[in-house]
Formats: structure tokens, sequence, C-alpha cells
């Protein structure tokens, strides 16, 4: 039984890395398919039929281009900064739950990795680790451009950690719990998404999500007219590689953790009237993992439209924004939504 129990577990991180990795790959070339149909040109549009094998094409290139490091930095902590970034993207999505459970005959398919009952602090801890590997990479590159994107990077992502994680605050309020399973449970159909009663929440969250992530607007920490290319200045083939690769990850988990906390993760309208109308539940549980994964699309292409719409902040605006106006607004927002309790909990009892 606990080999079954390994095996199973096993197989469901493999499936999860992979369509992690395919997502992140595939990100790229829509990333440039959409910057291409917002500026008016085409974008790749040669390897493959509409450029399908783009991503396969540019990964080889970074695979079998020249590893060069520089003489006088530190090799060791060089490498194992974009190692240590790749890997704190992908162990986030231990604990999101994709779908419920597969059933086959007496054998149940639990679609979670982990169900821990502190999913969300796990995934808040996952996230303040990944900024090592991008001060790690800044720093042992001994560069003075990679040092102050590196820098920029740990600051930025400190500031918005507070302002995201009071947010939370509100919804575990609303929620009364942790567990990242739990919370998409509660949300089952449609009116009971937390996004309803979490709408100042969410916007908060977003835009955190916007900086933990160093996208446009806040890309502060690699921005090209400013610091050559950031904390990956001096990184290039697989490395740099491996840097890019867990930006895109991190859209990736974001885009899952958003739609499980406030847009009723695999939960889809009409879900439960499938059910009672006999439908197999193992077809519900797949059509509500193809809802997650649209969910999920849909925050990716909002992070890439932002990107190509929104200009760069000043770096003195990004901090005003992050301590002058989100941390009192999800302040404001956690007083709200307990007075909001104490008052449903009174007269609509």
């Amino acid at each position: 039984m606990e080999l079954a129990f390994v095996i199973e577990k096993f197989a469901l991180v493999i499936v999860i890395f992979s369509v992690s990795l395919g997502v992140a790959a595939y990100s790229t070339l829509a990333e440039r398919k959409i910057a291409a149909y917002l500026q008016g040109r085409v974008g790749p549009a040669r390897a493959g039929w509409g450029g399908m094998f783009q991503p396969l094409a540019d990964g080889a290139k970074m695979f079998f281009k020249e590893e060069i490091i520089p003489t006088q930095s530190n090799h060791f902590l060089f490498i194992a900064g974009p190692s240590l970034a790749l890997l704190t993207a992908l162990i986030g999505s231990a604990v999101i739950p994709w779908g419920q459970p597969l059933t086959f005959g007496d054998t149940v398919i639990q679609l979670q990795v982990a169900d821990i009952n502190v999913g969300v602090l796990y995934i808040f801890g996952v996230v303040s680790l990944g900024v090592y590997g991008v001060m790690i990479g800044g720093w042992a590159s001994n560069n003075k451009f990679s040092l102050m994107g590196a820098i920029r990077a740990a600051s930025q992502n400190i500031s918005y950690e507070i302002a995201m994680g009071l947010s939370i605050i509100a919804l575990l309020m609303v929620t009364g719990s942790l567990s990242l399973k739990t919370i998409a449970e509660q949300q089952s159909g449609f009116v009971n998404w937390n996004v309803w009663v979490q709408p100042l929440g969410f916007l908060i969250f977003i835009i955190c999500a916007f900086a933990e992530c160093n996208r446009t607007p806040f890309d502060l920490p690699e921005s090209e007219n400013e610091l050559v290319g950031g904390y990956h200045t001096e990184y290039s083939g697989f490395k740099l590689g491996a840097f890019l690769f867990a930006e895109y990850i991190n859209m990736f988990v974001s885009g899952a953790v958003m739609s499980t906390l406030y847009f009723g993760g695999y939960n889809f309208p009409f879900m439960n009237n499938l059910l009672e109308m006999g439908v197999h539940p193992n077809l519900v549980t797949i059509l509500g993992i193809l809802f997650l994964l649209g969910k999920i699309f849909f925050f990716i292409f909002f992070f890439m439209w932002v990107r190509w719409t929104v200009p760069r902040f000043r770096y003195d605006q990004l901090m005003n924004l992050g301590w002058k106006i989100l941390i009192p607004l999800s302040i404001a927002n956690i007083v709200i939504t307990g007075i909001w309790i104490v008052v449903k909990e009174i007269y609509f009892k």
C-alpha cells in the first residue's frame, strides 16, 4: 500500500513538473505572439506551422550555447543561483489541488501532491526562498549591474510580500482554513467564489504577484535600459534559460494560486448539476482540470497583456506603491472584513 502511494505521488509529480515546463516553454511563444499582435507584427512564424516549434528551437539554442562563467565570479554560487530559482519555482505547485479525486473501482487517486493544513504558508515560504536564487546569482556574478538588480529584487519582494500576506489574512478570516484543498472545496459552484467577498484583497494580491514575478510594470530587477540585464547580465546558455524558465513557471504557479484562492480552483458553474444529472465523476473531474487550466492561462495572458501595455515604474514609485498604498489598503481590508463578519454573525445568523 505504501509503495503504491509513493508511485502515485511520484507519477503526479512527474506530470505536474512536465506540464509546468511545457507551459513555461510555450509561454515564451505566447509572449512573443501577443507582443506581435499588440504591435501590429506577425511574431515567430518559421519554426513549424505558425511558429509552434519556436520554443523547441530556442531551448536547443540555449542548451548548446557556450557556457560563459566570469573569471572573478564565485563559480559554485554562480551555478547555484539559477538552479535554486528554478527549483523553488517548481516546488510551489506541490500543494495546489488540480481537481477532485479520480476513482477507478476501489482505487482513489488524489490530484494533489501534498494536502497540508498550512498550504498557504507553504506557498509563501517557497515564494520567499525564490528571491535567494536571484540574490545569489546577482552577487556571485561580480558585476555591479547584476548586484544592483539582485538588491532591487530582494527589496521589492520583501516589500510586496507584506501586502500580499495581509491580503491573504483577510481571505483566511473568511475561509477559516490554510489548506488550499479546503479553500477550493468551499467554493463549489459560481456564487461561492471568494473573489465576490474579497475583491479588494484579490486586487492587492494580483498587483503583488506582478512584483513577486518581476513582471512589468515591476521588472526593475532586470530593467534593460538601466541595468543592461539586471541580475542575469552575466548569464548565458542553459543557466540563463533556467532563470527565464523560473520566471514563466512562477507566472504559471501564481495563476494557479490565484485561481484556487479567489476563483474556485477546479470548480466551475453548474458542476454540481452535472453530478446530479448522473455524469460520471471522473468526467466532471477532467472538466474541472480543464477549467482550472483555462483560468491559469487567462492570468498568464493578463501578465503578458500588461507587460506590453503599461510602462515600467520608477523605483521610488514602486516602493511608494508597496509601502504607502498597498499595505494600508490591505490593513483596511482586514478591518472591513472583520466588521463584515461580525455584522453577518449578528444580523444574518
